[in-house]
C-alpha cells in the first residue's frame, strides 16, 4: 500500500520532465509538497488528442458509476495482480491511464504497536512517475471530480525489509505506452507493472510527524 507521497519539485520541472502542458495545474505558491495524504489534489500526466497535459486529479478512485464520492477512501491504490480484474479499475486500464509525478514516498515497518515511517526515492533524488489509473465522476449536484489511484506491485529488496508492497514506479522506456490511450494490449500493460530496480533506489527512517498529514515541510524527508 502506498498512503503517502512527496512532490516537491516544482511545476516547470515537472513540466518538462514528462513532456506536459500545464492545463489546470496550477501552483502559484511554488511551494513543495511533502507528505500529500489521500483525497488531495496533485500533479496527473495524462494523454489526450495525442498531446500530454498536467492537471490536477483528487487521490481516491470515485469509478463512474459510483452512487456517491467516499469511495474514493477506499480506492487509493489498485493491486497489479488485479487490476485488470476488478470492476473500478478494469475500465481505467484499458482508457484511462495516467502517471503520477513524485520525487518520493513513505512506507511504514512494524515495531510491536509503533508503525515506524521510512521514506524511499531514486538514488539520484530525481522525479520519477507512479503509474496510475483515472476515472471522471458526476455528483448529484453536478459536478465533475476526476480522480486516481495508484498501481501497486510486490516489494523490491529496498522495500521488503520494510512493508511487502510498493507503488508501481514507471520506467521511463514504459511510459510513452503507459500513457497512449490506443495501447490496449493488457499483456504489455500489465507487464509493465513491476518492482522498480532495487539498485537505483534508496530508503531510510524519517521523523514520525510524518504519521500526521496537517505536517508538511522539508524535514520530513531527512534522515534520522
Amino acid at each position: 500500500m502506498c498512503g503517502r507521497f512527496s512532490l516537491h519539485h516544482s511545476p516547470q520541472q515537472v513540466a518538462m520532465r514528462f513532456l506536459a502542458a500545464p492545463e489546470s495545474y496550477d501552483d502559484s505558491s511554488g511551494a513543495g509538497r511533502f507528505n500529500i495524504a489521500p483525497t488531495e489534489s496533485v500533479a496527473v500526466v495524462t494523454q489526450q488528442n495525442g498531446a500530454r497535459h498536467l492537471d490536477r486529479f483528487r487521490w481516491g478512485l470515485i469509478p463512474f458509476w459510483a452512487k456517491e464520492a467516499a469511495i474514493g477512501g477506499k480506492l487509493i491504490n489498485a493491486r497489479a495482480e488485479t487490476v485488470a480484474e476488478k470492476p473500478a479499475f478494469r475500465g481505467p486500464l484499458q482508457r484511462r491511464r495516467c502517471i503520477v509525478p513524485a520525487d518520493g514516498f513513505y512506507e511504514w515497518r512494524k515495531d510491536g504497536a509503533k508503525r515506524v515511517p521510512f521514506y524511499f526515492r531514486r538514488r539520484d533524488a530525481g522525479l520519477f512517475g507512479f503509474a496510475g489509473l483515472w476515472d471522471e465522476w458526476r455528483s448529484p449536484e453536478g459536478d465533475t471530480v476526476r480522480s486516481y489511484t495508484l498501481v501497486t506491485c510486490p516489494a523490491n529488496a529496498v522495500l521488503a525489509p520494510v512493508h511487502d508492497r510498493m507503488p508501481v514506479m514507471l520506467h521511463e522506456r514504459h511510459e510513452a505506452d503507459w500513457l497512449n490511450p490506443r495501447n490496449l494490449d493488457t499483456a504489455d500493460l500489465l507487464g509493465m507493472l513491476q518492482p522498480y530496480p532495487a539498485e537505483e533506489m534508496e530508503g531510510y527512517e524519517v521523523s514520525p510527524r510524518v504519521n500526521r498529514a496537517g505536517f508538511d515541510d522539508p524535514s520530513l524527508i531527512l534522515a534520522l
